[in-house]
């Protein structure tokens, strides 16, 4: 991504008419240079926010997705040595802390970690870094940390609280966290100023691998590797009472399938917790169930009526995204709100088309709908950094001050959303405040880790040089800056915990308050890395 400011600044330098700075890129057409500046960064600027909309709504299905993934369990068979019944266990396979930390955080990292791999194969043979710039990198950090938790507060039921259940395992990703921006400034500023040499990528990317581990290591509470913090009071985890015998009998069951059905059921105001309700026992996250001895029908008949239902899915899917009323909207009185309703969906239905081609979730557990979800989040978020490269070519703002605001938010953008999505559907706080901690260490140990080892790589062997790095103007200072107002951030989180007993909901006047504070920094941060960057401090 710094290659696209560094294309920003050429652009700016392009065309010069009488002093002012003309820019002739353009988006879709070369007759764009010749509207004003003014009407292109005001369609520029809409762009971008229909981008935004776009990235909500992909973002939305990605989280539905991963859903499908995390619950999925195997199956294991046994006799009751007593009954002689046979007794089938449904183990999860997915440990929801190792699902934070790479499902979620990966994911709703990917549109950085894409761009940045794809900017490394671009510069590949050059001996100059190409990927995410200190002001992208610092700036998602910043807007992660700070409107993310600003939104999040905000999410609960007005008195409702919600706190994180395993504190140890939230201390190790924040300290990972936190590390991953001292180390990126060890790495330029102290080891090898202005070089990356490859055991300093390799490390860099070793260092997600020792992420997992602590982190995992920590939720089984290891002895020596892990905090000696016990874990609060969770509510327990949804358990079927019957297994409904008409689906498919393989290998491997949703065990939290019917969960989601009940939880749409009137009267059923329960709410599934997917992630983060991690295991106090080595028997947590086993189902029992024992199942009589009673004819099973065609496996054929049944893997054709499944074949079937995902076919009428999909089909749904394209059914709904050109549907302008709802059935909801149908019951409202005012023939305003559901013109006004009707007229939203109108603004969404490009989008709905478009993600009405992912596959439904309930295929493969989930896998393709969560890669596909991935490879349309990235899509977007390209058209996203160019929007934002093309709104700073014509209004001639610094790239770098655009980094830390549109370009931050645009890449940052399904972070937002799956926190967003977590702190209203979970139980807990853990998965909305652990994406928001892990993404920012994922920024580091993969999304700058794997496009710098690729280029030292390649440089190594085709010139036997490191990789140089420019374009680190401000990083100290803004690494200052980030580091203080983290420590604010902080602190107001630990408090909420202390006095009202939950980091996220509580009062609505104290989270109002709450939410202004953290949306207080990212302005401090914004304004102060803006304007040294600028020249102006």
């Amino acid at each position: 991504m710094a290659s696209i400011l560094n294309q920003t600044q050429e652009l700016q330098q392009s065309s010069k008419v009488l002093g002012h700075v003309r820019c002739e890129s353009y988006f879709l057409f070369p007759g764009e240079s010749n509207l004003s500046d003014g009407l292109r960064a005001v369609l520029y600027f809409l762009g971008l926010a229909y981008c935004f909309i776009g990235l909500s709504a992909i973002t939305a299905r990605f989280f539905k997705s991963m859903e499908n993934v995390v619950k999925h369990s195997r199956k294991v068979v046994s006799v009751d040595p007593v009954t002689k019944a046979q007794v089938i266990t449904y183990k999860k396979v997915w440990n929801f802390t190792i699902a934070d930390i790479s499902l979620l955080a990966f994911g709703t990292s990917f549109p950085q970690i894409s761009l940045a791999t794809i900017d490394a194969f671009r510069n590949m043979g050059e001996r100059y870094a190409g990927g995410l710039g200190p002001g992208t990198l610092v700036g998602s950090a910043a807007f992660d940390l700070f409107p993310i938790h600003a939104v999040c507060v905000l999410m609960p039921k007005a008195g409702e609280l919600k706190k994180i259940s395993d504190l140890g395992v939230w201390l190790v990703e924040l300290v990972w966290s936190f590390w991953a921006y001292i180390w990126l400034y060890i790495i330029l500023e102290v080891w090898s100023p202005n070089v990356v040499t490859l055991v300093e990528a390799l490390l860099t990317v070793l260092q997600y691998g020792l992420l997992l581990v602590h982190a995992y290591a920590q939720d089984k509470r290891w002895p020596y590797l892990s905090l000696p913090m016990s874990r609060g009071d969770r509510p327990e985890e949804w358990v079927p009472e019957e297994i409904d015998t008409s689906k498919d009998d393989n290998d491997v069951h949703d065990v939290y399938s019917d969960a989601a059905q009940r939880a749409v059921e009137p009267g059923n105001g329960n709410i599934v917790d997917i992630f983060s309700i991690h295991s106090a026992t080595n028997d947590a996250g086993i189902t029992y169930h024992t199942v009589a001895d009673t004819p099973v029908g065609s496996s054929t008949s049944k893997r054709m009526a499944k074949n079937a239902t995902v076919f009428d899915t999909w089909k749904q899917q394209f059914v709904d995204a050109i549907t302008l009323e709802t059935s909801e909207s149908k019951k409202i009185d005012s023939i305003y709100l559901r013109i006004a309703k009707s007229f939203w969906q109108l603004v969404l239905a490009p989008w709905k088309i478009v993600f009405a081609f992912v596959p439904p979730c309930n295929i493969a557990h989930g896998w393709i709908a969560f890669i596909c979800s991935l490879l349309f989040i990235s899509g977007v978020a390209f058209v996203v950094t160019r929007f934002t490269d093309l709104i700073s070519c014509v209004t001639g703002v610094n790239p770098y001050v655009i980094a830390f605001t549109a370009l931050a938010a645009g890449t940052s953008w399904p972070d937002l959303v799956a926190s967003k999505i977590a702190a209203e559907r979970q139980l807990t706080a853990d998965s909305a405040i652990a994406n928001i901690t892990c993404s920012n260490s994922v920024n580091i140990y993969v999304g700058i880790g794997v496009p710098w080892l690729i280029n030292t790589v390649y440089n190594y062997f085709a010139y036997r040089e490191p990789l140089y790095i420019e374009n680190a103007k401000g990083l100290s200072f803004s690494l200052l800056i980030f580091f203080a107002t983290s420590v604010g951030c902080i602190v107001v989180l630990v408090l909420r915990r202390l006095i009202i007993g939950a980091e996220l909901g509580g009062p609505r006047l104290w989270a109002w308050l709450t939410s202004v504070y953290f949306m207080l920094l990212w302005v401090i941060f914004v304004v102060l890395s803006s304007l040294k960057v600028s020249g102006i401090i």
